[in-house]
Parts: structure tokens; C-alpha cells; sequence
């Protein structure tokens, strides 16, 4: 069974990332593993509490079709985070982050710098510094003000864009037969 990381930290916004999760486990049948730093509870912005089923140090040989980064203000980067972000995307597989940690976290491991992106960090401000540090990681010039932005095998989006991100990543895994199939689901699930 093919295998999706999603990196799971405390005050993690898990609505994000709840949407692709379910369809990836139950429309495509991958195995999702959730993973953090330590083997603890974690408690996200909805106050549902999740159990890491890895540490992040554990999964860096893990062949893996992708990983996936929710948002929150949530900084710590440690080294094993950014090493399994790299083997990731240079193995070509998925790598996605949303809102503000999700893209942040790319944006430090260099992911973001020979691709497009967006993310809603349009300012780094004084708080960005207390949180995830001085300098601003993000290659201002490959910024696109868009919702989602899907470039080689990369995803990101805006926060409030949860659906365009499990969209574009459903699409990445091949989930639509065509185009028509894929903008009839997103009128679906959107309602329009």
C-alpha cells in the first residue's frame, strides 16, 4: 500500500488537512502515517487530540508517495524535518504545505526555490520572527497570488483553499479520469 506523511504538531489548524487525508485513505487507498518530533499526544486548533503513528526521524527511509504539512503558527524546524523534506521532493514525490507553517516549512527546507508557490505570509513581521525565525525564507520571486499553486511536484496553498489543495492533490495521484471529472467533483464539493 502506497504510503502519504502528514506532519502533525500542537495547535496544528487539522481542518486543513482532514479533507485530503480522508480521501487519500478512502477514495485512493493510500496508508496515511502520521509523524511528529516526539511520541505524544498532539492537540490541533479544533481541540481533537492525534496520536503520531511515527517520529520523523524514524520515517527518513521510508519510501513514501508524498508528505504533507497542515498550517498554524508552529516554528520549530528541526534538522530530520528538513532532511525528509528534501529526500522527498527530489525523489520527485509530493511534497505539499498549507497556510503559514505548512509553506513555511517548505520555503526553509528550499523546496520553494525553483518553483512557483503561494502562501498567506505575504509580510514577514515581527511575529513571523518570533516564531519561525529572523530571516524571511520564502524566494519572494517565485510568489503567485493565487489560492492553490501546483508546480513539478509541488503544492501549496492558502490557508481558506483547503478543498483547491485536496483537489490539486487528487489530481496529483491521478484520482480524475479528465478534466470534466475533476471540475464536476470540485463543483460537488463546493456546492456551485
Amino acid at each position: 500500500m502506497e504510503k502519504i506523511l502528514f506532519f502533525i504538531f500542537d495547535e496544528m489548524t487539522d481542518y486543513e488537512v482532514t479533507f485530503i487525508s480522508h480521501l487519500l485513505s478512502s477514495e485512493a487507498g493510500k496508508e496515511i502515517i502520521t509523524i511528529s518530533y516526539e511520541d505524544k499526544m498532539i492537540e490541533g486548533r479544533s481541540g481533537f487530540l492525534y496520536k503520531p503513528d511515527k517520529l520523523v526521524k524514524d520515517v527518513l527511509n521510508y519510501n513514501v508517495d508524498g508528505l504533507i504539512i497542515t498550517g498554524g503558527w508552529y516554528g520549530e524546524v528541526k534538522p530530520e524535518l528538513i532532511e525528509l523534506i528534501n529526500k522527498i521532493y527530489l525523489e520527485g514525490k509530493l511534497v505539499g504545505g498549507i497556510c503559514g507553517a505548512g509553506t513555511v516549512f517548505l520555503a526553509k527546507s528550499g523546496a520553494l526555490n525553483n518553483v512557483k508557490y503561494t502562501t498567506p505570509i505575504n509580510q514577514w513581521t515581527q511575529k513571523h520572527i518570533d516564531i519561525y525565525g529572523k530571516n524571511d525564507p520564502f524566494p519572494r520571486e517565485n510568489f503567485v497570488s493565487k489560492r492553490v499553486v501546483r508546480d513539478k511536484n509541488v503544492i501549496t496553498a492558502q490557508g481558506t483553499a483547503f478543498i483547491d489543495f485536496a483537489i490539486e492533490i487528487c489530481d496529483w495521484f491521478n484520482l480524475f479520469e479528465n478534466q470534466e471529472d475533476k471540475d464536476n467533483f470540485e463543483k460537488e464539493v463546493k456546492g456551485l
